[in-house]
């Protein structure tokens, strides 16, 4: 079984939202079907459809949470030996060749990825591209929007 990467905050985030699946929003939907029900006929009961829509993509999103979660391989961060190497979890600060714009990325999990909040997954062609390199060395990575040049300037692991 190939295990998929995730941080422990992926981690957390995933358990969190797993938890609050089955014990509010399971037992929430299911007094809503029950309710619904008590109402008579089901084939013209909007609620008791609706409830069950609901309570279909409850379980779905429960099922799909548990493979990822069976699947993971949580990495802490804060764990590793400190280098100046870029590795998965780590948080990257690079200075954009082509516009001398600084910009920080912490390397993460796909389901983690966020480009607003800077959190780009191991898979993207930035992450890809800065993997197993330090700082000082400059990158050259393609984008959709062409070769982009950054050098690192520093890596943390927090």
């Amino acid at each position: 079984m190939i295990k998929v990467p995730m941080t422990k905050r992926g981690e957390t985030l995933l358990r969190e939202e797993l938890s609050d699946l089955k014990g509010n929003q399971r037992p929430t939907v299911i007094a809503a079907i029950a309710e619904a029900r008590a109402h008579g006929d089901l084939k013209e009961n909007a609620e008791y459809h609706a409830a069950r829509d609901q309570q279909s993509f409850i379980e779905g999103r429960i099922k799909e949470i548990e493979a990822k979660l069976s699947t993971s391989q949580v990495i802490d961060v804060t764990t590793l030996p400190k280098s100046e190497k870029v590795v998965f979890g780590s948080t990257v600060t690079l200075m954009d060749l082509n516009t001398d714009d600084e910009i920080t990325y912490q390397i993460v999990g796909h389901d983690e990825a966020d480009l607003k909040a800077r959190r780009i997954s191991f898979e993207s062609p930035v992450a890809k591209g800065l993997i197993g390199k330090s700082i000082g060395d400059e990158v050259g990575v393609k984008t959709p929007n062409g070769v982009r040049e950054y050098e690192i300037l520093k890596v943390i692991y927090v």
